[in-house]
């Protein structure tokens, strides 16, 4: 027995020093050969398909530009609280690189601790609040959420939140559950900001939720059921909505984008695993692509304003801006002054118990 606790401490003592130099090796500069070779081995997401804010376009292109010989990626689509539970529930035998998260799960996903203390080079141009404290996340991009419309199928669409409210839409909007998902939050913020609350004020959107509950189909939505008419309203970002305008005007469907005054800027963000520990390099070095100036351009060629373009650090040429809906659309729509203060939890919280009385 005595020999059992013995080998117990020998492996613990040798376990601390080796984790240390994990997160030691986390903290150093990324290794572009290396990072060629864990490519190889597969790019693995959650929750950032090639179709979200032009991430496939951004994957191939930052394998061309490290002459990576394989960059093939893999995805399994889930909310931003499910790829924070996978990370630590799969610790033992991590699975994913790192996945795209709504900003307001950044805090969660540090509290968690599933997050390596990296952070990219250009992560000095972002604030607090677009970042991770100690490493492992930082924003990406901003979208608006919006109201996306089949007009084959709504001669008449709405263009404001309040619009959502009348009774010919009944049944026909999608909107992303608020409790689980970080563009359902996004929206629930935004309902509050149009009705006269804010980040700290949801009660506005509360009693806007109230009303709309009625009108909502129940599935959030996806470009499938845009185009087949299932689903012809759904509350998406804005970026996505361009995205699916351009690709079903292609099929002769016909989808317009509207921006809802009152609606606010959600930045998206990346976060890394810190579990997997063998596609570090690769982990570190897509975490600098995606602030770095190719990488901002290419979220911005799909549509999505890039972190950096909206913080005042990045010029984009025009063309970059082609699929942008005008400025002029934007005029009122609002900034949330610290992301850091928003919690998922009372989001979810605040939806079941006032808005669903679950």
């Amino acid at each position: 027995m005595r020999s059992l606790f013995l080998g117990a401490a020998v492996l613990l003592a040798i376990a601390l020093p080796l984790q240390g130099a994990m997160m030691s090796n986390w903290k150093d500069p990324p290794v572009v050969a290396r990072a060629g070779d864990q490519a190889a081995q597969g790019i693995i997401t959650y929750g950032l398909p090639d179709d979200w804010a032009n991430y496939g376009e951004s994957l191939q292109q930052f394998c061309a530009f490290h002459k990576f010989p394989t960059c093939k990626h893999t995805d399994t689509d889930m909310s931003s609280n499910e790829e924070i539970t996978r990370f630590d529930a799969e610790k033992n035998k991590p699975v994913a690189v790192f996945s795209d998260i709504g900003i307001a799960f950044g805090p969660v996903a540090e509290a968690r601790a599933v997050l390596p203390p990296y952070l990219p080079p250009n992560a000095k141009y972002l604030p607090a609040g677009w970042k991770a404290k100690t490493g492992g996340w930082v924003a990406t991009f901003v979208g608006v959420p919006s109201i996306i419309v089949n007009t084959d199928v709504v001669k008449n669409p709405p263009k404001t939140w309040d619009d959502l409210l009348k009774p010919e839409y009944k049944g026909l909007i999608g909107v992303s559950d608020p409790a689980t998902s970080g563009t359902g939050g996004a929206t629930f913020i935004a309902w509050a900001f149009a009705h006269g609350g804010n980040e700290n004020n949801l009660q506005p959107g509360v009693d806007f939720a109230r009303k709309i509950l009625s009108n909502l189909a129940g599935p959030s939505g996806n470009d499938a059921t845009l185009e087949k008419g299932e689903i012809p309203i759904q509350v998406r970002y804005d970026f996505l909505g361009i995205a699916a305008a351009n690709s079903l005007k292609q099929k002769g469907v016909n989808v317009s984008v509207f921006i809802p005054s009152g609606s606010i800027y959600a930045p998206g963000a990346i976060m890394v695993n810190k579990y997997n520990v063998r596609q570090m390099d690769l982990a570190k070095l897509y975490l600098d692509w995606v602030l770095s100036d190719q990488g901002q351009l290419l979220f911005a060629k799909f549509g999505a304003r890039p972190a950096r373009y909206v913080l005042g650090n990045l010029k984009l040429p025009a063309d970059a801006r082609a699929n942008w809906q005008s400025d002029a659309e934007y005029a009122n729509v609002k900034a949330v002054k610290d992301w850091s203060k928003v919690d998922p939890a009372t989001i979810a919280d605040v939806w079941k118990n006032k808005v669903r009385n679950q």
